[in-house]
C-alpha cells in the first residue's frame, strides 16, 4: 500500500515539475522585450513620454495664443470705440448733395475736383 502511494506522490510531483516548466516557459515568452507584453508595455512607456512632453508643448502654444488673443481683443474694442465714436459724429456732418458743387457753379480760377462716382454719374447723363 505504500508503494502505490509513494508511486503516486512521485508522479504528482513530477506532473508539478513538469507543469511549473510549461509556466515558466510560457511566462518567459510572455515578459519577452522584444517579442511580448514586455515590448509593448516599453514601447507604450516610450509613447506616453512622448505625448507628455507633446502635450507640454501644446498647452504652452495654447498659453500663448490665448496672452496675443487677449491683446488683441483689448486693441479691437478700443479700435471699434473709436469707429463708433466717428460714426456718431458722421452725422452732423453735412450730405454730399449740400456739399458738392456743380462743375457749372464753380468759379473760373479754383480747381475742380470730382469723385469717380461723380464722373461715372456724368456719363451716365
Amino acid at each position: 500500500m505504500t508503494l502505490i502511494a509513494d508511486i503516486l506522490l512521485v508522479a504528482g510531483a513530477l506532473g508539478a515539475a513538469f507543469y511549473c516548466l510549461i509556466l515558466s516557459r510560457r511566462l518567459n515568452r510572455f515578459n519577452d522585450l522584444e517579442k511580448g507584453v514586455g515590448g509593448a508595455v516599453a514601447v507604450l512607456s516610450v509613447q506616453v513620454d512622448d505625448m507628455t512632453k507633446t502635450l507640454e508643448k501644446a498647452r504652452t502654444a495654447a498659453s500663448h495664443s490665448t496672452s496675443s488673443l487677449e491683446i488683441l481683443t483689448v486693441k479691437a474694442e478700443g479700435v471699434a470705440k473709436r469707429l463708433e465714436l466717428l460714426m456718431a459724429s458722421m452725422h452732423d456732418l453735412p450730405s454730399a448733395d449740400d456739399v458738392a458743387v456743380k462743375p457749372e457753379e464753380a468759379p473760373e480760377n479754383s480747381p475742380l475736383f470730382l469723385r469717380h462716382q461723380d464722373r461715372a454719374m456724368e456719363a451716365a447723363e
